[in-house]
């Protein structure tokens, strides 16, 4: 029998209606619609994708809780911002890299849907310095290792416009070694998300990518 997808068109539809209607009073008329069409299936993605992503990593969580989980908040903040409009057009899901008794920062994934853009990624986006020496003395000290992730993953970021201190201009990897993200991306069309086999999809873009997650992890000092 063949399974039902977690996500369908009226997912897409209701992200492009709040688009043209990012206020309250719409959003409050039409909160039924959301729950049913994009929270609950997205829930129920996050727990049934969650044991396909511990066979890639142990450390990789998938948290279905309606609140302070996987599901990152439709809520905008705008305390900041000259946009006011008060809800985000996508969905947006981070499952995290978690050591249980260890409070540092791995490098998780994270799954972006909304019309006409929908993309897995995973790594570091703007880490700290101190993360980003980390992975920098890692990719000096083990190079081999380093070209064979560069030979399976493509690691994009913005760069610095010279080479960091104490780094040779000339070193093999010096266009890596300025990046001050490491990121690797996949990206899916709106009918690949509304089949059912969009969460053997997302699970095999998160493995192809894997050997990123695994190195940044190493370099950080924590298991794969």
């Amino acid at each position: 029998m063949k399974s039902e997808p977690h996500f369908t068109k009226g997912f897409f539809k209701f992200l492009t209606d709040l688009a043209a209607n990012n206020d309250r009073d719409w959003f409050k008329e039409n909160k039924d619609r959301y729950e049913s069409v994009v929270r609950q299936p997205a829930l129920q993605f996050i727990a049934d994708v969650g044991p396909r992503l511990e066979k890639i990593s142990p450390y990789i969580v998938a948290d279905p809780r309606p609140s302070g989980g996987t599901l990152m908040r439709i809520y905008r903040d705008i305390r900041f911002s000259k946009d006011k409009s008060p809800y985000k057009t996508h969905v947006a899901f981070g499952f995290d890299y978690k050591v249980p008794g260890n409070q540092v920062h791995g490098p998780g994934l994270y799954l972006h849907l909304a019309p006409g853009q929908c993309f897995a990624g995973g790594g570091f986006w703007r880490p700290d310095n101190a993360v980003l020496a980390k992975v920098r003395s890692a990719i000096v000290a083990r190079p081999k290792e380093w070209k064979k992730v560069v030979s399976k993953v493509s690691v994009s970021g913005e760069s610095l416009k010279r080479p960091p201190a104490g780094i040779a201009a000339d070193h093999e990897f010096i266009e890596d070694l300025k990046k001050k993200d490491f990121i690797a991306s996949a990206k899916f069309s709106q009918s690949q998300v509304c089949s059912p086999n969009f969460i053997s999809d997302f699970a095999a873009a998160c493995k192809s990518i894997s050997p990123l997650l695994a190195f940044l992890g190493e370099a950080m000092g924590l298991p794969w």
